[in-house]
């Protein structure tokens, strides 16, 4: 938690609202798209369920919504878009706790994937997790223009590959072995944790059919809330109880990774968080109060403890 001995109030109604409201549709909509055939496959859809229902705080998606309001987006298509986020988080997450990666036993407080089951189940699990990401931005429920589709899909694409979250993933596992400087760092994290981020607010405009030039500021938002979320990460790995992260702390030390916290100090690390957040509502001047959850969700960053 970055607030500190800042005194701050708790979540206002409005983001502690919207946060339940889209948990309860995630969770709904999960349940229905999973539901378990009677046949072979249905230990694979149980470890779909397990990865996906209940747990989790749910903030991409919110984020897509909050993106949306600011220009009167459907609501069930920005559901439908937030579900394809969540997709790609989870698969990637069910992946990202595999021995052969972070090898992480907990997860959203419950036993990770490969535990709960086995690690081939987890890995068909998140795959098929990210394919489901992309059918359902396919489907014409998703958006009448098949255009704004093809952009939603080509966007998405690219922030969970190579120049996204993978290659990010991938820095992450060579910070392990590697010295890596403040600016690696950085990169690092604009690609692993900062693009899926980003891509939740560019659906968005995207849906709105924004045309480039106009998305800046929305851009720079997504930009500074993306690492002030990893820095807050960073910390609860080395102040955040378990019980309530519902994963192991204590994580990137033992492996010997750099992070925001270690090379900046956690005070230092707590101040630059302030710092983009107070840049990302910043990046918001050009909105009135259709822009309050996203100015929420850039407090609730730095503010939570899980």
């Amino acid at each position: 938690m970055i607030a500190g001995n800042d005194t701050r109030p708790e979540q206002p109604d409005l983001l502690r609202a919207a946060f339940t409201a889209i948990s309860k549709d995630i969770d709904a909509a999960f349940d229905t798209l999973l539901s378990v055939p009677d046949d072979p496959r249905h230990r694979l859809y149980e470890a779909m369920r397990h990865a996906t229902i209940g747990g989790g705080k749910r903030m991409r998606p919110l984020l897509v919504k909050a993106a949306g309001k600011l220009f009167s987006l459907d609501n069930a298509q920005l559901l439908r878009v937030g579900l394809a986020v969540e997709c790609i988080h989870v698969y990637s997450l069910v992946h990202d706790d595999l021995p052969a990666m972070d090898d992480d036993d907990m997860r959203r407080g419950k036993p990770t994937v490969h535990r709960a089951f086995d690690e081939a189940t987890a890995i068909l699990a998140g795959d098929s997790l990210h394919d489901l990401a992309f059918e359902i931005l396919t489907i014409e429920d998703t958006h009448a223009d098949p255009f704004v589709r093809c952009n939603l899909v080509r966007a998405l694409a690219r922030a969970s590959g190579t120049n996204g979250m993978a290659g990010g993933q991938m820095m992450d596992m060579a910070a392990e072995s590697m010295t890596f400087d403040l600016h690696s760092i950085t990169r690092l994290q604009q690609l692993k944790t900062g693009a899926l981020i980003g891509f939740c607010v560019e659906a968005a405009a995207i849906m709105a059919h924004l045309p480039p030039e106009a998305r800046t500021g929305l851009h720079g938002y997504a930009r500074d809330i993306g690492l002030a979320f990893q820095i807050a990460d960073d910390l609860l790995d080395i102040e955040g109880d378990a019980a309530v992260t519902g994963k192991a702390v204590g994580k990137d030390a033992q492996a010997g990774k750099q992070t925001f916290a270690s090379l900046l100090g956690a005070e230092r690390a707590r101040e630059q968080a302030r710092i983009l957040v107070a840049q990302a509502k910043a990046h918001l001047h050009d909105y009135d109060e259709r822009a309050d959850l996203l100015r929420a969700i850039a407090d609730y960053v730095i503010e939570r403890d899980r």
